[in-house]
């Protein structure tokens, strides 16, 4: 099922072990060249677009693009009460968590007369993509829209793939969670379309108080498959981005105290999620890989999503690592760059802290992914494809921008006048440093 991986009593460069280590295989560039045609079609004609566009992808011509109010009403009256409470809590606890990452405006007094400030402004619009395909995501719902509104952003648009067997509606979960967050801009509208409307925005028959069907947003975020990721990669320049993010994965670095169990529970939980899920299982212990992939066989045969997770579990992207030692191990994890890595090691916090690639860590026996995906607090919306070397999951910064504030008066600029010539003149840009030097009558 699982392949595996040996690196014992080998010596590998960084360059090397990226070569070795399992990896989903993702042409986006392949996939933007097929979506290419359908971004330029709905920035050309609009709602009218959109519409042929779910005819062809989601196999229904929704009556309504912009999701009517009433119908998010009733998604969150009829929402289930278990649901319900467990939404509730979720969206608390992203709220603490991200109520403290919004960073803060500073001054510096660089000299008598000369400050230099910096704010943190929130973006104008965003767009926030909530997948529909082989699951249903209430949970990226609540990720994406609290860190925008603890942002401060002040408009927010959410779109959906419609639902055939909904009427041409997206998922009412989806509907529901957005209601609970006080978001009534949602567009049932998915896939590459989707990213292309929020880029560009949309016209059409649809006007909402005199206002085109969709305006465009300054920022997209939120996860998607292949033709989201290559539509986010034809925007990027017109809109911000999160990522390009790909299929979901898991790293779990384990020494012989893991409990195989935990391990192959957390290993199937991802696998579930798509076919090209990545679960790799890192570990010095050759007794707990032996346990851990018979309990992921049994699990496996018992599990609701079983074809699609024995597919990610048999593929390329996923493997078992056999390594010397625990400084090995921690060699690979950090080479990998999970989206998601856990720790389950006798000395899981001190390990922790010397993982330097990870979209999120997950410390000790009791810290599994799925508590991140819903109610731990924490973002969900994290870089996938090794991404997690340069990028960080999704949060307040994905949503403000630092603006820097300048203000000297008469003497702070003499001040420093002729060394500004002096520079401009080293660049041979003069007119530069005749900038400040009108300001004296020279």
């Amino acid at each position: 099922m699982i392949s595996r991986i040996d690196l014992r009593g080998r010596t590998l460069s960084r360059r090397e072990l990226l070569g070795v280590l399992p990896r989903a295989e993702l042409d986006v560039e392949q996939a933007a060249a097929q979506v290419a045609p359908v971004v330029a079609d709905v920035r050309a004609r609009g709602a009218a677009a959109l519409r042929d566009l779910a005819e062809r992808f989601d196999h229904v011509r929704p009556a309504h693009l912009r999701v009517p109010a009433e119908q998010l009403a009733v998604a969150l009256d009829e929402l289930d009460s278990q649901v319900k409470e467990a939404l509730v809590e979720t969206i608390a606890r992203v709220r603490r968590v991200h109520a403290a990452q919004r960073p803060a405006d500073f001054t510096v007094q660089v000299a008598p007369g000369a400050q230099v400030r910096q704010r943190w402004v929130p973006v104008r619009r965003v767009g926030l993509y909530v997948p529909g395909g082989l699951a249903v995501y209430p949970s990226s719902v609540v990720m994406n829209v609290v860190a925008a509104q603890a942002a401060g952003v002040a408009s927010l648009a959410v779109a959906s793939p419609p639902q055939a067997s909904r009427g041409g509606l997206p998922d009412p979960v989806v509907l529901a969670t957005c209601a609970l967050l006080g978001v009534d801009e949602v567009y049932a509208v998915g896939g590459a379309q989707a990213i292309a409307m929020l880029a560009y925005g949309a016209d059409g028959q649809e006007p909402v108080d005199g206002e085109t069907l969709c305006e465009p947003v300054d920022v997209i975020t939120g996860p998607g498959n292949v033709y989201v990721a290559a539509a986010k990669r034809l925007v990027r320049g017109v809109v911000g981005i999160d990522a390009e993010a790909g299929p979901t994965e898991i790293a779990i670095l384990a020494d012989g105290t893991a409990d195989p169990q935990h391990v192959a529970a957390d290993l199937l939980s991802q696998a579930e999620h798509d076919p090209m899920a990545a679960s790799v299982l890192v570990t010095s212990s050759e007794e707990l890989a032996d346990a851990a992939v018979a309990a992921l066989e049994l699990r496996l045969a018992r599990t609701a999503n079983q074809e699609r997770a024995r597919t990610a579990l048999a593929g390329p992207q996923s493997a078992v690592v056999l390594v010397d030692d625990a400084e090995a191990g921690l060699a690979v994890v950090n080479a990998y760059g999970a989206e998601h890595l856990e720790i389950q090691t006798a000395d899981a916090s001190a390990v922790a802290q010397r993982v330097t690639s990870a979209g999120a860590i997950f410390v000790g026996a009791y810290s599994p992914v799925s508590l991140g995906d819903y109610i731990a607090g924490s973002n969900h919306v994290l870089p996938t494809g090794g991404c997690a070397h340069y990028a960080s999951g999704l949060g307040v910064h994905s949503f403000v921008r630092a603006v820097q504030v300048i203000e000297y008066d008469q003497s702070a600029l003499a001040a420093v006048a002729d060394k500004v010539v002096a520079l401009a003149d080293a660049e041979q840009l003069p007119a530069h440093g005749e900038a400040v030097q009108a300001r004296f009558g020279r």
